[in-house]
């Protein structure tokens, strides 16, 4: 079993129901792209997303008719609620008072430190905390010489001066996201901020890109912060339909074994030794195991090289050739068949699994 270093240790931070940091489950988030004021249908996308996997949801909030159906949509969604506020604080209040269970905003674009500070200090009325979001789009004119020789320090300088500003005034429900479109310097930024502060991090990458592009750049900034101990909870940002965001985002957490979803399915590649469509029969045993919410990890094999000695771990497997096919279980066959009806005799068995498990 592969022992990944120790999270690092930050304070929990409360959004509704969902503990952030301390030590707690890496906690999914996704964003609505509906128009707010449409609640009937913000409401639809929530719902799905929480079908999804989806932990906690953020809703933009770019004017009054956004804030007219937050409160409508704070009191009828599944997942709490974080109000997306960028420009106006008056538009923070607005989301405060309509009952947010947290609310993001990026200081740098707020217009002045006593409007930031204005926003803390109802939050901290409320009992709810402030994600305080720092990217190259909202940094302080000051900064900006400094973010083009070493953007990664000036991010971190920026959300540094705005926690001490709020530790100022007592307020400590406090989550830091310090993102780039630059995996690397989304990397680096995280690294330098959690060697000076203790407050959870909200990790991603910013403008990601389309599903495929997006989804690796992710994976790599998110993953390697995760492997390494770093951040309390992810948004995967990408150009497509937010219920693939919370797929790719289950799918790095679980990669990384820090939470289990869904059966493990591993496969071996394609090449020159396969005798049947492994790319057929793979996407058949997904299909058979997509409704699977149990840690079982599930093996799909081209061939006696890669049959079942590479997956001896596995807890289920098939083994395809020619004309015959194997049923296997942690190293061993169960079941010979012909190849036709190895899918046939892969679902028998795996129901025989799962009477075993129940």
């Amino acid at each position: 079993m592969v022992n990944f270093p120790e999270r690092k240790k930050t304070r929990t931070v409360m959004v509704g129901r969902v503990a952030i940091g301390g030590g707690s489950l890496i906690a999914i988030q996704s964003m609505t792209n509906t128009k707010t004021a449409n609640y009937i249908l913000t409401l639809k996308q929530i719902k799905e997303l929480e079908a999804a996997g989806c932990e906690l949801i953020r809703v933009a909030v770019p004017d009054l008719d956004a804030v007219a159906a937050l409160k409508r949509i704070v009191n009828q969604s599944p997942l709490p609620v974080i109000g997306d506020i960028h420009f106006d604080h008056r538009l923070a209040l607005a989301a405060i008072a309509a009952g947010a269970a947290k609310v993001r905003i990026n200081p740098g674009n707020l217009g002045s430190k006593k409007y930031f500070l204005e926003v803390a200090r109802n939050a901290d009325a409320a009992g709810i905390p402030l994600r305080i979001g720092v990217n190259a789009g909202s940094l302080e004119k000051k900064l900006l010489d400094l973010y083009r020789q070493k953007p990664a320090e000036a991010l971190v300088e920026s959300a540094l001066a705005y926690v001490d500003l709020l530790e100022k005034i007592n307020f400590n429900r406090i989550v830091v996201s310090l993102k780039a479109s630059s995996v690397y310097t989304t990397i680096l930024a995280n690294r330098l901020f959690t060697e000076q502060a203790t407050y959870p991090l909200h990790l991603g990458v910013t403008e990601a890109g389309p599903l495929e592009t997006g989804s690796i750049k992710t994976a790599i900034g998110i993953g390697t912060l995760l492997a390494e101990g770093i951040g309390d909870t992810i948004r995967v940002s990408l150009t497509a339909d937010p219920v693939e965001e919370v797929r790719v985002a289950r799918k790095i957490i679980q990669a990384l074994g820090l939470r289990i979803f869904e059966p493990e399915l591993i496969s071996c590649p394609t090449c020159g030794r396969c005798e049947t469509d492994l790319v057929a029969l793979t996407k058949d045993v997904e299909t058979v195991i997509a409704d699977l919410s149990l840690p079982l990890r599930i093996a799909v094999m081209g061939c006696a090289v890669n049959g079942p000695g590479e997956a001896r771990e596995a807890d289920l497997g098939i083994c395809a050739g020619k004309k015959k096919g194997l049923i296997f279980r942690k190293g061993k066959v169960v079941k010979t068949v012909k190849i036709k009806q190895l899918i046939d005799a892969f679902k028998a068995e795996l129901e025989d699994l799962l009477q075993e498990l129940s």
